[in-house]
């Protein structure tokens, strides 16, 4: 026993004292196998970690539920300015079509830029300016549009959000996005927690945005599955376990943004991420994002 002991101090002392490694509390593994994470791989979620795909799976049920029962409501930040007030101050604008483009979009119910754009008083370029000096963010210059960037973002999210990746260093751990609209501060959180880089935000224009977005390339070994009608949570989560089967998962995130659950899985072969669309969308909002993985999510 001495021996033994010499060799392997993580016995050392009775094993019924010994607190279990894998995170689940009902984990089904035996007492030795629980209490040595290095004698498997295993799967780690935060600083949790699960001894096998199975007690995974059966986790990740719990944090999926918490996820598509959250009411997460984003606080708003407004700017000091309005929109109309910046391009008066830019001089983009008369008091008068201030006047009349207010008074449209009112009666259609649509966005003033919208039916500023519509009605030619102002530019795409010259809004995005307004929006620059109205958050805080540097506008993207004439021309930067056209470099392929390999990014491993969820397409989805990214047109939920009206954002594009215009640079993207693994090394450094930076990403650049643009956004044509607002800047979504959750949807930063979500990007930063999934990729564990800094993301900068700037302005770029609506023609910008759909422009990069065609130069926005899918890195090797990472897909994206997109799933419209996700069923429950426990659904969600044996989706979640197939899909980290596939991929040999060594660890996983969870986040949320709007109505979507994003569930990265990142293992030997790959890099998966699982976006579950928790309402009804249109085939457009979708996406044909589904790959290699197709087969995998039949639930």
């Amino acid at each position: 026993m001495n021996l033994l002991k010499s060799f392997m101090p993580e016995l050392d002392g009775p094993l019924k004292n010994r607190r279990a490694a894998c995170a689940l509390r009902t984990c089904r593994a035996t007492q030795l196998m629980r209490s040595l994470p290095g004698s498997r791989p295993g799967v780690r979620v935060g600083t949790d970690w699960y001894c096998s795909v199975d007690c995974f799976a059966e986790a990740a049920r719990t944090q999926l539920e918490s996820l598509c029962s959250r009411r997460v409501v984003e606080i708003t930040r407004h700017p000091r300015l309005s929109l109309g007030l910046i391009l008066l101050s830019k001089n983009y604008l008369t008091s008068e079509q201030l006047r009349v483009a207010t008074a449209q979009s009112q009666s259609f119910d649509e966005d003033i830029d919208e039916t500023l754009v519509s009605l030619g008083m102002v530019t795409e370029r010259q809004l995005a300016a307004a929006r620059s000096a109205q958050w805080g963010y540097p506008m993207l210059a004439p021309g930067s549009v056209g470099q392929i960037v390999e990014a491993d973002i969820p397409k989805t999210i990214l047109n939920a959000c009206r954002a594009v990746p215009l640079h993207y260093s693994s090394t450094a751990r930076r990403i650049v996005l643009g956004f044509s609209s607002r800047v979504e501060h959750r949807c930063l959180e979500v990007i930063e927690e999934t990729t564990r880089c800094r993301v900068e935000p700037c302005i770029v224009t609506p023609t910008d945005f759909e422009e990069q977005m065609e130069r926005v390339a899918t890195p090797p070994h990472y897909e994206e599955i997109v799933i419209g009608d996700p069923g429950s949570p426990e659904a969600m989560a044996r989706t979640v376990g197939r899909i980290a089967v596939q991929v040999a998962a060594r660890e996983a995130t969870f986040a949320s943004y709007r109505n979507l659950v994003l569930a990265r899985v990142t293992g030997k072969r790959g890099v998966a991420d699982i976006v579950f669309c928790l309402q009804c969308r249109t085939a457009a909002e979708i996406g044909e994002q589904s790959g290699i993985f197709k087969e995998a999510i039949a639930v």
